[in-house]
């Protein structure tokens, strides 16, 4: 789809964007794929994860969290469900991601 021509950056549903399915559902192979061919990192908050840090969070995947930080994940980023990384970090109960 990419290669023919999809909008990597098409916001829509419940995810809001392709980069934000991937980064919750722990793709790592599919985020770096998105990423390459231009998606957003620092997206508008949009869908109910609110950005691709948060739905890496809240998909519990700390390597996919790691990547996001690396492309220059903005930690402070806000909207959706839990309205910031850290709140939804927090809220998983999982303390290596709240230290991540």
């Amino acid at each position: 789809l990419l290669e023919a021509g999809a909008d990597v950056n098409a916001v829509e549903g419940e995810y809001g964007t392709a980069l934000q399915a991937a980064c919750y559902l722990g793709s790592k192979s599919g985020v770096h794929l998105l990423l390459d061919y231009g998606a957003h990192v620092n997206m508008p908050a949009c869908g109910n994860y609110g950005n691709a840090s948060q739905a890496a969070v809240e998909g519990g995947n700390e390597s996919v969290v790691q990547l996001l930080l690396n492309r220059g994940a903005d930690v402070n980023a806000r909207g959706g469900r839990y309205e910031t990384a850290l709140q939804a970090a927090a809220n998983s109960g999982k303390k290596s991601l709240v230290q991540l």
